[in-house]
């Protein structure tokens, strides 16, 4: 027995003593994932043009100046008398400057709350990215171990299997152990290999999101202390993420566009007054009936009205439209909070029933290992079968295996409920790195 211990030690720490040197954590590789992820860069790269966007919207307040210029050149043949022939040039400088134009002040005010659905777009990818990361990461801790105990669990059936052989031999066992521990090894043998290849996708899939090559993270330090959920009540969580979440928030961005695009529509029928100028300058050379040589200078400043009388009925149409457009993002802000709130019930409930589930396999784990050891101990006095030992083997092993991943389910599923509620953020991330090894 004690050499069965060792062999399954040494097997279920191989793994871990191969990946422990030069690990990485999960906050390490976030920052990496921050500046190579493409999807994230994107989106931040689309969150940045927006302030651009909305300083054009500005100009419309601000004054326009234009420069013009021309030259030319006349002549003409006349029947009688001498030809006449001219050269003329000619620059202007004009300037106009919006007084009142509500059309327009709409539009400035559309455009600032663009960019702050810009701000909550960006927000969304940053959280996205944050839980991409901590499953890749995650994905490949649970690789490493369902790896880790799969060895372990043919180390100690390989030992069986010795066993059965040497007892056989020497008449105390029949072959039927024999074959049935070699059935058992012969399993885990290909549980093996497809666990050794899980592992490498998933290590894929996490230096690929990362923009690294043979990432490894760190193990949960032990003994594993999982973090309670704070507030421990549902109806807090969904009172929250109706304030909080991006989407929320982007809906309710959505409903004010359109209300001011209503207000727009109507500023179509009002009145628009500019203050324009100009300054032009022309010299006229040679000899032409249409004006004296010389340079001639002029300046004007004034105001100028437009005031639209009749459109056909597009502006009362346009106002129509603009506000059944605006019940549809009364409704989508609607329908947002009522998926947010779903999506943190169900996170929450998530979480609270992985928390069970592993405190049900911490006692499984116990109570799995020591039916393993009453088992050995039967096989040995002669009460118990080669295949009783088997199958308490293969229990404890699955256990160790569920219970691994159901951890690192809760940790997913904390950060996934932050998301639900649209609280997450990278400081959830150093929260969960402190969890693992230093």
């Amino acid at each position: 027995m004690a050499r069965i211990a060792r062999s399954v030690a040494l097997a279920a720490l191989s793994l871990f003593a191969a990946t422990s040197a030069q690990a990485q954590s999960l906050q390490a590789l976030y920052d990496a994932a921050r500046a190579y992820d493409a999807t994230y860069l994107a989106a931040r790269a689309l969150a940045d043009s927006a302030q651009y966007k909305a300083a054009q919207a500005d100009a419309l307040l601000l004054p326009n100046l234009g420069l013009s210029g021309n030259v030319g050149s006349n002549y003409v043949d006349l029947p009688v008398g001498a030809s006449r022939s001219s050269r003329s040039a000619g620059a202007g400088l004009s300037g106009k400057q919006p007084l009142f134009n509500r059309a327009n002040g709409f539009t400035v005010d559309q455009a600032k709350k663009v960019f702050e659905v810009s701000r909550t777009d960006l927000e969304t990818a940053e959280q996205d990215l944050i839980v991409r990361v901590a499953q890749a990461y995650f994905d490949v801790l649970g690789a490493q171990d369902t790896l880790g105990t799969t060895r372990a669990s043919k180390a100690a059936i390989s030992e069986q299997l010795a066993s059965a052989k040497r007892n056989f031999e020497v008449g105390t066992a029949t072959i039927t152990d024999t074959r049935e521990a070699q059935a058992r090894f012969d399993l885990a043998s290909a549980q093996e290999i497809a666990a050794d290849n899980d592992l490498q996708s998933k290590r894929i899939a996490l230096d690929q999101l990362v923009g690294r090559s043979g990432v490894l993270p760190k193990q949960l330090a032990v003994p594993v202390v999982l973090p309670a959920v704070v507030p421990a009540n549902v109806d807090t969580w969904v009172g929250n993420s109706g304030a909080q979440h991006p989407a929320v928030r982007r809906a309710a961005l959505g409903l004010d566009i359109a209300k001011l695009e209503t207000e727009k529509a109507r500023a179509a029928g009002l009145p628009t007054v500019d203050a324009v100028a100009s300054v032009n300058t022309s010299r006229l050379s040679g000899t032409s009936s249409s004006g004296l040589p010389g340079t001639t200078n002029s300046a004007s400043i004034g105001l100028q009205l437009a005031m639209p009388l009749y459109s056909g009925g597009s502006v009362q149409n346009r106002v129509k439209e603009t506000m059944v457009l605006e019940d549809k993002s009364t409704n989508d802000l609607e329908a947002a909070r009522r998926i947010v709130a779903q999506a943190t019930r169900q996170a929450y409930f998530g979480v609270q029933s992985g928390t069970a589930q592993v405190k049900a396999l911490e006692a499984a784990e116990s109570s799995s290992q020591l039916a393993l050891e009453a088992t050995q101990l039967g096989y040995r006095v002669g009460v118990r079968v080669n295949l009783d030992v088997l199958n308490a083997q293969t229990q404890l092993f699955t256990t160790k295996r569920d219970l691994a991943k159901a951890r690192y389910d809760v940790l997913l599923g904390g950060l996934k409920l932050r998301q639900a509620a649209g609280q997450l953020s990278p400081d959830d991330v150093s929260a969960v790195d402190k969890l693992l090894v230093k």
